[in-house]
């Protein structure tokens, strides 16, 4: 079996393109004020790919939120390059899981949107547009508009915008979870093209086990809510990697370690309350 990995603290911290420190997330409801995220500590190196998986409503998405600084946090602290996060920026790029495309610009014009709002000359943000839809396996429909799209080219095109800000870090959103079973495999397989070009630093939030080890270098495993890392894996396949990997006994076997840990977190979560409330309320 494959073991559970453990940080070792001073030594990959240093290096850190985002780094997280104690992060806790609240959020108000009709009970009162959530704990939704409770004392996340994470690095992620320069160039490294890591999945997050967990229940259902564990915080995944919650957590990549504030990653971003779409979310506030309630306490503790989060750095990418160094630098304090308390609101989003350029350095940061969402892929969510609805492509939310504008459906009166065509795809070139919807990949160099952010460009332009920027304010980046026109020749400039259609020549990055050009060579993302190159990349992303998209060259011949600059001129179509979201309407004529598939659900994969869809999230093509929103991949391709996110990455063409040029940010440090690219969050992704459960971005597969609208796909047929189908689609969402070769979505898999192009995603991971894309990346082996740019090596951007990514955290990727899934439900999917078998996708977040066929895809990262290391598997964090969060708790039900409020989310904790009880577990984290690396990941132990040569890249790059072909489809056909998912089907070896290997790949199989870490998926199911890592779906017993989450099954138990789920477990707990379904014998527990259903709100935790943040410290101070009862």
């Amino acid at each position: 079996m494959f073991a559970k990995q453990t940080r070792e603290p001073d030594t990959e911290r240093a290096g850190a393109k985002l780094r997280v420190d104690s992060a806790r997330v609240t959020y108000q409801a009709r009970t009162g004020t959530v704990l939704a995220v409770d004392g996340i500590d994470l690095d992620v190196a320069d160039g490294e790919f890591v999945a997050i998986v967990g229940p259902s409503g564990s915080g995944k998405s919650t957590f990549l939120m504030a990653l971003d600084g779409l979310v506030p946090l309630a306490g503790g602290r989060i750095c990418v390059g160094g630098k304090p996060v308390d609101r989003p920026g350029p350095d940061r790029a969402v892929v969510f899981q609805d492509a939310c495309l504008l459906p009166w610009r065509s795809v070139i014009d919807n990949v160099a949107y952010g460009l332009e709002l920027a304010g980046r000359p026109k020749k400039d943000r259609l020549r990055v547009a050009a060579e993302l839809l190159v990349l992303t396996g998209l060259k011949g429909f600059e001129d179509f508009y979201p309407d004529q799209l598939s659900g994969g080219m869809k999230q093509r095109v929103n991949i391709a915008r996110a990455l063409a800000a040029d940010p440090e870090i690219l969050l992704l959103d459960e971005p597969f979870s609208g796909l047929d079973a189908q689609t969402r495999e070769s979505m898999q397989g192009e995603l991971l093209k894309i990346w082996d070009a740019r090596k951007k630093t990514a955290v990727f939030v899934t439900h999917q086990i078998d996708e977040a080890v066929y895809l990262a270098d290391r598997v964090v495993a969060f708790s039900a809510r409020p989310a904790r890392v009880v577990a984290e894996w690396r990941i132990p396949f040569a890249r790059p990697r072909r489809l056909e990997l998912k089907h070896t006994r290997e790949h199989r076997d870490l998926e199911e370690e890592i779906w017993e840990v989450v099954r138990a977190q789920k477990a707990s979560d379904d014998d527990g309350a259903e709100a935790v409330p943040a410290s101070g309320e009862s």
